[in-house]
């Protein structure tokens, strides 16, 4: 270590402030979520109104494939016909907002989690996602905290977002950058 540099020390981290719901909710949901809905039980239906059941808001023609992992339900809401695949992971411990005509391949990840490395107690950080109408978000792509994927971008496979990006484009790469324009014919 450098002279004046601290180091972290995570025994003073503390994340008291951070409340996603009742205990006793979370428990509940987090049996029926990893049992029945990120498992390989054949149907979106019944996801979807398990997902309603538990606060989601979700419009109607929503497909939701086997093994997708939702954090909370209370703190997702989709738009009509969207689509999310097979192993999508929705880590929303802030709001996650989807619109509609949405695809998620297969293996992203929209994380709203992070944490400070500047301070010592490597503090939470939580910051809500919004992936407007029309987007697509390419397979194991990734969307980091407070990032707005803007109306019909795409994010292309394997690609991650750390900002938010500008309508009707193709974002690559990780960073991921801005590529072309997205036109639709």
């Amino acid at each position: 270590m450098l002279p004046n540099q601290k180091s972290t020390d995570l025994s003073r981290y503390n994340n008291d402030w951070y409340f996603p719901g009742s205990l006793l909710k979370r428990l509940i949901w987090y049996v029926i979520g990893e049992c029945l809905v990120n498992s390989m039980i054949p149907g979106s239906a019944w996801r979807v109104m398990l997902l309603k059941l538990f606060g989601s808001k979700i419009g109607k023609g929503v497909v939701i494939k086997p093994f997708v992992k939702i954090k909370y339900p209370w703190k997702l809401k989709i738009g009509d016909y969207t689509w999310i695949g097979e192993q999508v992971w929705i880590d929303n411990l802030g709001e996650v907002k989807i619109g509609s005509n949405v695809c998620i391949s297969q293996g992203a990840m929209l994380l709203c989690g992070n944490h400070n490395y500047k301070k010592v107690t490597f503090d939470l950080i939580v910051r809500g996602i919004v992936i407007e109408d029309g987007a697509w978000l390419g397979a194991q792509s990734v969307v980091c905290p407070g990032v707005v994927v803007k109306s019909h971008t795409v994010i292309t496979v394997g690609s991650i977002i750390i900002q938010s990006t500008e309508p009707y484009s193709v974002y690559q790469g990780n960073p991921a950058v801005k590529i072309r324009d997205r036109i639709l014919t």
